[in-house]
């Protein structure tokens, strides 16, 4: 019996040792990401998707702090000639990686070398312009696109007499409509918004169909200026800040700080990302519905469409083509129907191909999930126009601490809206100056 155990003890040994060596035969590719919490167990739970399928990669998934701080450290690490193969970049840091030319691969160019029967015109339109050259070549790939939207409390509007089947479409309304739910009780606080800039500056423009800078916010070359001192902005900003006063609208932060006071059902209304309706579903208590955000009807055009925000795939420069085989498999995979539309319906992001939008919809997805389908809807309501596209501005993450600060100083009442967003407009155009100096 002792001889027995001892033999099977090596055979036991020498399993490992061989699953050992096949695992660490395999390609490792290193993912950078910002998805923290829930996202953060998706996004791994996607790579982990990807490396069952196959035994000759293994793409590894690395938190790397928020999305500032994941480009910040990819563009470091580049310098030390350590970088990732693939880098989680939101959008405003678009221009910036554009203009890092030897550090970036191309998506298009890496799918044309690695990868066979890539089809860019699955993507939706919407998605791929705002990441494409002006050609049209796809530059990174799309992974986790969102778009503002208006989650209400159903509950609350009830209560206030409100029928909870139709929110409000204009800002008079959704004013209007907020002042009944103080006055019933059911809530202290008419609206709140997460990512101010994004959602009532950047988007307030495309969905009014006004330019927030010039020479079609940055996509037609690096001259631009900003435009969000306009008057219809000012009036917007103007608006917001006598509705603090009144306490129709509360600030509660820059990124999604503000998310508590939905929760908590101490303001009814809350404007995010698509992408918030994980944390929504998971931390409110009452029945929530899902809207278009909304406009000013006297301003011509609106609503055009929503921009998107969230984050691409880059690839960055440096390593064996072995290892860039590896990331056109895994791109080809993100790219499936079925992928696709898991990584929608479990986050909110968008669906970002035409395939994995209409299996959603032979799924019932949308049928059982009302509102879901809001974020495409608005974003695809009308055919982008040069002022909503989306934004190309380099420095813009620097840029939006600027607006912030200035928007924070008309909610204190140190500034008026006016003041606030000329300020905005001169800081930030130096910085665009900045960054054409850098860059040319």
């Amino acid at each position: 019996m002792p001889f027995t155990r001892t033999i099977l003890a090596g055979t036991s040994a020498m399993a490992i040792l061989l699953a050992a060596g096949a695992a660490s035969a395999q390609t490792q590719i290193q993912w950078w990401h910002a998805m923290g919490g829930e996202l953060g167990e998706k996004t791994a739970a996607v790579a982990a998707g990807f490396n069952a399928t196959q035994d000759a990669y293994e793409v590894v998934p690395v938190y790397r702090g928020n999305y500032t701080e994941t480009m910040t450290a990819a563009i470091a690490a580049f310098r030390a000639n350590e970088q990732p193969h693939i880098v989680q970049v939101f959008e405003v840091g678009t221009a910036t990686m554009m203009a890092a030319r030897g550090a970036i691969y191309p998506v298009y160019e890496l799918m044309q070398e690695h990868a066979d029967g890539f089809d860019q015109s699955a993507y939706l339109p919407s998605v791929v312009g705002y990441y494409a050259d002006s050609e049209g070549n796809m530059l990174s790939m799309p992974f986790n696109s969102s778009t503002p939207v208006m989650y209400y409390n159903k509950a609350a509007f009830e209560a206030a007499g409100l029928d909870p089947e139709m929110p409000p479409k204009t800002w008079n309304e959704l004013v209007e409509a907020s002042r009944k739910i103080i006055e019933s009780g059911a809530a202290t606080c008419g609206f709140t918004t997460g990512w101010q800039s994004w959602v009532q500056l950047e988007n307030f423009s495309a969905y009014h169909d006004v330019p927030f800078a010039t020479l079609d916010n940055g996509f037609d070359g690096l001259e631009t200026e900003f435009a969000f001192n306009s008057d219809v902005h000012v009036r917007h900003v103007s608006n917001m800040k006598d509705w603090a006063d009144e306490g129709v609208f509360k600030y509660g932060g820059r990124r999604s700080d503000s998310a508590p006071l939905f929760y908590s059902g101490e303001c009814a209304i809350y404007m995010n990302s698509s992408a918030a309706q994980a944390g929504v579903d998971a931390n409110t208590d009452f029945e929530v519905g899902v809207a278009m955000l909304p406009y000013y009807d006297d301003v011509p055009g609106a609503p055009q469409n929503s921009i998107i925000g969230g984050a691409t795939l880059w690839v960055l420069q440096g390593h064996d083509a072995e290892e860039y085989e590896g990331v056109a498999a895994f791109f080809q995979y993100l790219s499936q129907p079925e992928v696709q539309a898991q990584w929608h319906q479990d986050t909110g992001y968008l669906p970002i191909t035409q395939a994995a939008f209409e299996l959603s919809q032979e799924q019932g997805f949308y049928a059982e999930n009302p509102g879901t389908d809001v974020s495409v809807r608005q974003m695809t309501l009308n055919e982008p126009t040069g002022n909503s596209r989306g934004l190309r501005l380099g420095n813009f993450v620097q840029i939006r601490d600027v607006i912030n600060e200035e928007l924070e100083l008309v909610w204190s009442g140190q500034k008026s809206p006016q003041e606030a967003l000329d300020a905005a407009v001169e800081r930030g155009n130096s910085l665009l100056r900045q960054f054409e100096s850098d860059n040319s």
